[in-house]
């Protein structure tokens, strides 16, 4: 693929995923937020379904391996990451949430140093560490003579999503399995639709009847499972076979971005200065954490 084709579906990827926190919050006022999250990823697991049977010549899991990986998928990147989230996006803005989002490759990072012997860390990664933490203080701005307060419960809430996501990469990381990522992504949006069904069956505060129709909510909706996770997922598919692991996390970086354009031109939102501060923050502590993958790209770069 042409170097400027991949640039573009950087772009496009990065884009969508910072135009997520935007919907979810566009349609949170008329849907219950895990009902939301579950109801998203009913649609997005006939379309990951649909694609993984199309690319894949073994697309069903066979082996308790195979079932194992996709049950961590299901409960750690769809069930936990995607409700609380939800959940947290009613307190914040979603150019808080994609920042707070952001901190996912420094997050996995801390997890593989404590769960992989061959992951450790070096000052620098320390370093990186501690201002990722840094940054996150920055953004959240908790109020700590008032923690449950809408806006700080919401941060944590969001963080603790991100926290799952990253615990659950590790997990994953050491989980053996052949299945493709494809099917592994497709099945792990069937059983965490469940799970997140299940979550909301037994809030009281959620149920069906609690849906608000309108056509804000549907395209929020649609929005949500068909370019979010359908067509994202293939970007993703795609890019992270051009890229690799290390650059596809660039795109966490570039998301809020978008996310803050989006939120002024759709939203009337901004951001404050401190909060772009931490962003900055954050962003340098994931360049010191992954300094050498970064300084290897940086030479592919310039030799070609």
């Amino acid at each position: 693929m042409k170097p400027r084709t991949v640039s573009v579906l950087f772009v496009l990827l990065a884009l969508i995923w910072g135009s997520l926190f935007i919907f979810i919050e566009i349609g949170l006022p008329y849907i219950p937020p895990v009902l939301f999250a579950a109801l998203r990823h009913d649609l997005a697991a006939v379309i990951t379904l649909g694609y993984a049977a199309s690319v894949s010549a073994q697309w069903v899991p066979r082996s308790r391996e195979d079932w194992w990986l996709v049950a961590l998928g299901a409960v750690f990147f769809v069930g936990l990451y995607n409700g609380l989230l939800f959940i947290g996006q009613q307190g914040i803005t979603g150019g808080m949430a994609a920042i707070l989002v952001a901190m996912n490759p420094i997050l996995a990072a801390f997890f593989a140093w404590l769960l992989i012997s061959q992951r450790r860390l070096a000052l620098p990664g320390i370093v990186g560490l501690f201002l990722g933490f840094v940054g996150v203080a920055l953004v959240a701005r908790p109020d700590l003579s008032a923690p449950f307060q809408s806006e700080s419960l919401g941060s944590l809430l969001v963080l603790l999503s991100t926290a799952c996501l990253a615990f659950g990469s590790v997990l994953v990381e050491r989980a053996g399995s052949d299945l493709s990522t494809e099917s592994f992504v497709a099945w792990s949006n069937v059983l965490g639709a469940l799970f997140l069904h299940g979550i909301s069956f037994g809030l009281p505060t959620e149920s069906f009847a609690q849906i608000e129709v309108s056509m804000t909510a549907l395209g929020a909706l649609l929005y949500l499972a068909v370019i979010g996770s359908g067509v994202s997922a293939i970007l993703y598919f795609v890019l992270l076979d051009e890229l690799g692991a290390v650059e596809i996390n660039l795109v966490s970086y570039a998301a809020p971005i978008f996310t803050a354009i989006l939120g002024w031109l759709i939203l009337d939102e901004t951001l404050s200065p401190t909060s772009i501060i931490g962003f900055l923050i954050i962003f340098t502590g994931f360049a010191l954490i992954k300094r050498r993958e970064l300084r290897l790209e940086l030479r592919k770069l310039s030799t070609n």
